[in-house]
């Protein structure tokens, strides 16, 4: 069994207020994992230190054998949506991804075109992302998540926003992508997204994590 994440007595206080308490925890590779927990529970703050975002009070954080924070800033090889997805309102969603994938030149125009399509959306359109419905925008969020295909994907709400269609759509292509054997953490405020998807769940409440099933 290889863990891609491992999370050591992890810590984070924000003035008075510990938001995580001591969490452990570790992702085994090639598994969706879900993390529930209502607003407020820390899912979001433990997604930020996992990505470097947030450095820990204390406690360690490894990715895929190293520590984030000392061996590396960000882990490696990582795709996420963490809060609402940022775009440039004026670009259209092709040229919104262009430019972020320009900054690590993995992918080209194609491969860019391609994943738009893995999501449902046109790539040659020229509608701009300021004209997009909150749903178009989310499955724009997830292609730039999925684009150049990394092997940790961490989905905070990755269905916020989709209609009926588009929470099967993207309940498919999640599947495919862990039968892939990339390892997905999922959180997500609808359990049927937690029971069909995920291989493992854990509950975030105030800052503590209980497993709830574990994996075969």
């Amino acid at each position: 069994m290889t863990n891609a994440i491992e999370v050591h007595d992890l810590v984070k206080v924000f003035g008075q207020d510990m938001v995580l308490k001591g969490i452990n925890r570790n992702f085994e590779a090639g598994k969706i994992h879900g993390v529930v927990g209502n607003n407020g529970s820390g899912k979001t703050v433990m997604f930020k230190c996992i990505c470097g975002f947030l450095q820990p009070t204390s406690g360690k954080v490894y990715v895929n054998g190293k520590q984030i924070g000392k061996d590396v800033d960000f882990p490696e090889d990582i795709g996420l949506i963490i809060e609402t997805p940022g775009f440039l309102p004026q670009l259209s969603g092709l040229k919104n991804l262009e430019i972020l994938a320009s900054l690590k030149r993995k992918i080209n125009l194609k491969q860019i075109a391609d994943t738009i399509r893995r999501v449902g959306l046109d790539p040659m359109s020229s509608k701009l992302v300021g004209k997009y419905s909150l749903g178009m925008r989310q499955r724009l969020g997830i292609a730039q998540a999925i684009m150049e295909e990394p092997s940790l994907m961490i989905l905070d709400e990755p269905m916020n926003g989709l209609d009926k269609h588009g929470v099967a759509e993207m309940r498919e292509l999640f599947k495919s992508l862990a039968t892939d054997g990339r390892t997905i953490l999922l959180a997500s405020h609808n359990i049927a997204d937690i029971e069909v998807l995920c291989d493992t769940v854990c509950e975030m409440d105030a800052g503590m994590m209980t497993m709830l099933q574990k994996g075969n």
